[in-house]
């Protein structure tokens, strides 16, 4: 990740990182199902994955911490009980710390509430040095969360990310790629970043640390563990994984959730494209646009 020589970060100050991370529904798979009456996503009804972008971000952080020795990663996570999967995963690939933020009335949030939400639970992990996320999350395409969460904690913020190329005492230097090209530019820290899919992929799981941390629970996992597991925390509390509720992060009730949420999906459709006939065209305006509006008439594109 980085262009210069690794010994060059040997004696410099160790960095705190928050890594942003989302379950998101696997699109792959989805359902007539998928929808809930009033809108929300039915994640119940739906297989997960980490989001990948997210993962792209991850690696990142991780490639800081190869190189600036004493560096600590916290993986930030919000979402249902089983988002636990997302911290684990995180363990598993050299992340230190890992949060929760799990409440009921955390759900159905829009991105201004998820924002919202990430942003307290950042304030509660102060102090950090970077933030990074992925650019966007496959559910939702939208890739306003991690601007939003920089606007709301008034930090400098640097979107599609694909490259550190130096990190100074008071500064990192990144490589954008846009639509049309790259650019260079420096933040001052504490900075957030948004990762672009074209950084390296993240790197696979470390068995020792998947022997570490495979029995890390959150505490609402550990309500239904046996006897086995509930002593095993106990002897070795940094398994537990903290789980932040609304009262938690000091969040305003109104700003979470349904509640603070002005957007609304109407609906959510599952578009399977098929060949089973081919049409021939010219390159007439008449025929372009015959093609556009069959598009939009079987809901390929609009």
């Amino acid at each position: 990740m980085f262009n210069t020589n690794t010994t060059k970060y040997l004696n410099m100050r160790p960095l705190k990182i928050v890594v942003l991370a989302k379950q998101v529904p696997d699109t792959r798979h989805v359902g007539p199902d998928a929808m809930k009456p009033d809108g929300t996503v039915n994640r119940g009804k739906l297989s997960t994955v980490f989001n990948p972008d997210d993962l792209h971000a991850l690696e990142l952080a991780l490639n800081i911490k190869d190189r600036i020795p004493g560096t600590e990663i916290t993986i930030l996570t919000m979402g249902p009980p089983k988002a636990a999967d997302i911290i684990r995963e995180g363990y598993y690939r050299g992340v230190d710390f890992g949060v929760m933020i799990s409440d009921r009335r955390f759900g159905g949030a829009d991105t201004l509430a998820t924002s919202y939400t990430l942003a307290k639970g950042i304030e509660k992990l102060a102090p950090f040095d970077l933030i990074v996320g992925g650019r966007q999350a496959i559910d939702g395409d939208t890739a306003q969360v991690g601007p939003q969460c920089a606007d709301k904690l008034n930090l400098p913020q640097v979107t599609y990310v694909e490259e550190i190329l130096e990190i100074k005492e008071d500064e990192i230097i990144a490589r954008r790629r846009l639509e049309k090209g790259i650019e260079v530019v420096s933040a001052p820290f504490p900075c957030l970043m948004t990762v672009h899919g074209s950084s390296p992929a993240c790197r696979s799981r470390h068995a020792k640390r998947v022997m570490k941390y495979k029995y890390a629970r959150s505490a609402t996992e550990l309500r239904s563990a046996d006897e086995f597991m509930i002593d095993l925390h106990t002897k070795r509390p940094h398994l537990t994984i903290p789980e932040w509720n609304v009262e938690d992060i000091n969040a305003d009730v109104e700003k979470i959730g349904l509640s603070g949420s002005p957007t609304k999906v109407k609906s959510v459709e599952n578009i399977v494209l098929t060949a089973n006939e081919a049409k021939l065209l010219n390159d007439s305006d008449a025929d372009i646009e015959m093609m556009i509006k069959e598009l939009i008439e079987h809901h390929t594109i609009g």
